[in-house]
C-alpha cells in the first residue's frame, strides 16, 4: 500500500509506537507531504532535540521507499476542489491538512493519520 504519513503518525513512527512502526514497515511506498516536512522542522526547531530529531528524520527520507511530496498546478485544483466541498458543508480544516489532503487525492494515496480533521475528507482513504 502507498501512503502518505501525517505528522502525528511520523511522530508515533519515531517514538517507536507499535502500530505506527508496522504502518511504515508495510507500506509498499512513503510519501511526506511538505507540510508535514515543515511542520516536523518546526517542531524540531521549538523543542530541545532539535539535532537528534533531524538526524532521525533526515534517516527517514533517505530510505529507499520514501519520497517527499511537492505541491504543483494539479495539488491547486485538488486543494480548490477540497476547500470548496469543506466550506459547503460547513466543515473548514487548517490549511495545512487541506494541502496534505489534496496531495494524497492526486497522487491516490492512503493517509496514515491520527487527527480527525481528516474524518471530514471522505474521499481519502485512511489506514
Amino acid at each position: 500500500m502507498r501512503i502518505a504519513i501525517d505528522t502525528d503518525r511520523y511522530v508515533d513512527f519515531a517514538r517507536g509506537e507499535e502500530e505506527a512502526v508496522a504502518q511504515v514497515r508495510r507500506a509498499s511506498r512513503l510519501y511526506v507531504p511538505f507540510v508535514v516536512l515543515a511542520e516536523l522542522r518546526a517542531g524540531f526547531l521549538c523543542g530541545s532535540r532539535a539535532s537528534r530529531n533531524e538526524a532521525i528524520l533526515t534517516r527517514f527520507l533517505n530510505g529507499s521507499r520514501v519520497e517527499v511530496l511537492y505541491p504543483d498546478e494539479e495539488t491547486a485544483h485538488h486543494h480548490a476542489r477540497l476547500f470548496r466541498d469543506l466550506r459547503a458543508r460547513g466543515t473548514p480544516i487548517p490549511t495545512n491538512d487541506l494541502w496534505t489532503g489534496a496531495l494524497a487525492v492526486q497522487h491516490g494515496l492512503h493517509l496514515f493519520a491520527r487527527d480527525s480533521h481528516f474524518d471530514n475528507l471522505p474521499q481519502i482513504p485512511r489506514v
